[in-house]
């Protein structure tokens, strides 16, 4: 199904809630609108539902694999020549534990870096429409839905007191 995008601008931070607030009320839920600004306004400033994000998941997942990477980098390189010195045990437990440690730091810090990339959308498929003065001040609210609920949005977004608009049509399923 094609679904169109309109990207309402305005200037102040209130039109942009009372157009929120009103697509509320007309039924339009968090995930067919988006708020874009270049300014950091508070979560929840506008009126919408605050965000769930994963950030925390990264770090734990590349602790994990940091370890078990240094883990089997510690046991592999003792045990692959397996020389016996003095009687004393293959393998050591002491310097293990700063490899692994760095490796688990290493791992954690790697993947937390790949997380705030993927969660602040720097890279992603579903990027849509833009607009340079929303760099320079302005706050969009991009709202993407079928052509009859976009002109309906564009209604109650007009009604709010947003005038300046841009379109777009997108080819996404509309799951």
């Amino acid at each position: 199904m094609t679904n169109k995008q309109v990207l309402g601008l305005c200037r102040d931070a209130d039109t942009t809630a009372r157009a929120v607030e009103a697509l509320e009320k007309k039924g339009f839920s968090g995930n067919e609108y988006e708020i874009l600004t270049a300014i950091p306004y508070p979560e929840g400033t506008f009126g919408e539902k605050p965000g769930k994000h994963r950030l925390y998941i990264f770090p734990f997942i590349g602790a994990l694999c940091g370890f078990s990477a240094a883990l089997l980098l510690t046991i592999g390189t003792q045990l692959f020549p397996p020389l016996v010195t003095g009687g004393k045990p293959i393998l050591s437990i002491p310097p293990m534990i700063l490899i692994m440690f760095e490796g688990t730091m290493l791992g954690a810090i790697l993947f937390t870096v790949i997380g705030v990339i993927f969660e602040s959308r720097l890279y992603g498929p579903k990027l849509g429409l833009y607009d340079r003065r929303i760099t320079e001040g302005f706050i969009g609210l991009l709202i993407t839905d079928s052509p009859e609920r976009i002109t309906e949005a564009e209604q109650i977004m007009v009604g709010a007191g947003i005038a300046d608009f841009k379109h777009s049509l997108t080819s996404k399923d509309n799951k």
